[in-house]
């Protein structure tokens, strides 16, 4: 009889689509986070659709991060064009300084471009794309929706090695588990962009650590849920904030807003890497 109740009770929660815990963080996990730029805004009017905050300044950084997974690794996102390197570049009410490409980084840490196993984009924008071709070998995960409007779009140069050169490409629609055994998960969230998903990175020391993408710019936006002007869809960002926000809560994940620099300070300083 006890055997018939288990099995029944097994067959019940695979019918309920409940899947078991994921195993163990791998050891030698680590996460480097990497300064893909730092950027100055004159008028924060556009980062709400509310008007909430016109006319105020700040600065926010462009963070990208590594991710060592045995002896593969996961770069996610890639910053602005590695032209920018070494200079500042006005833009309208905004100004981006770049001090040095990934390739540069990388190097310091002892990672070459051919050893980037997977480059992830957590979505379109050319702040988040600019660096990606550095890194021709690389399976491109990217969602299919934003990888569909970036062939048909002016920024289809920065994906050139899997649009035009065909590199191996894995448009992605939902969440993707990247290693397959549940330490890197790509999770959907739309509305900033149709394709949008930010990182979930469980470590081993550190725990579980949300990487926002551009679901949030920075804190006060996350006690607002102010939503951006360019995003869009308003209904799926409320909807993935709200998604974020409860995975955060149950994970008691370390949330990372990469646009947030008092965010980013939450990990150990390049070289150094969250283990």
């Amino acid at each position: 009889m006890l055997k018939r109740i288990l099995a029944v009770a097994v067959g019940w929660f695979a019918l309920a689509g409940m899947q078991p815990a994921p195993p163990p963080p791998p050891a030698g996990m680590a996460l480097w986070r990497l300064d893909c730029g730092t950027v100055e805004i004159g008028d924060l009017d556009f980062f709400s659709d509310t008007f909430l905050y016109a006319g105020r300044k700040k600065t926010l950084t462009d963070s990208c991060y590594l991710i060592r997974h045995g002896d593969q690794y996961l770069l996610w996102d890639t910053g602005f064009p590695a032209a920018m390197a070494g200079r500042t570049t006005a833009a309208g009410s905004m100004s981006v300084t770049v001090r040095a490409t990934l390739v540069d980084q990388l190097a310091r840490i002892g990672v070459t471009p051919a050893q980037v196993t997977f480059v992830g984009i957590s979505h379109r924008h050319d702040d988040h794309t600019g660096q990606a071709a550095s890194f021709p070998a690389a399976t491109l995960l990217i969602g299919a929706e934003d990888f569909e409007a970036m062939k048909k779009g002016d920024s289809a140069a920065r994906l050139a090695p899997w649009i035009e050169g065909g590199g191996k490409v894995k448009p992605v629609r939902g969440d993707h588990d990247v290693f397959g055994d549940g330490s890197v998960v790509m999770l959907d969230m739309p509305g900033h962009t149709e394709g949008h998903h930010s990182l979930l990175v469980r470590l081993q020391r550190t725990g579980p650590i949300l990487l926002t993408g551009d679901l949030y710019h920075f804190t006060e936006a996350v006690r607002n849920r102010s939503v951006p002007s360019f995003n869009t869809d308003r209904a799926d960002t409320l909807a993935s904030m709200d998604r974020f926000d409860a995975i955060a809560r149950n994970l008691h994940a370390k949330v990372i807003i990469q646009h947030e620099p008092d965010d980013i300070a939450k990990l150990p300083p390049f070289p150094e890497a969250a283990q």
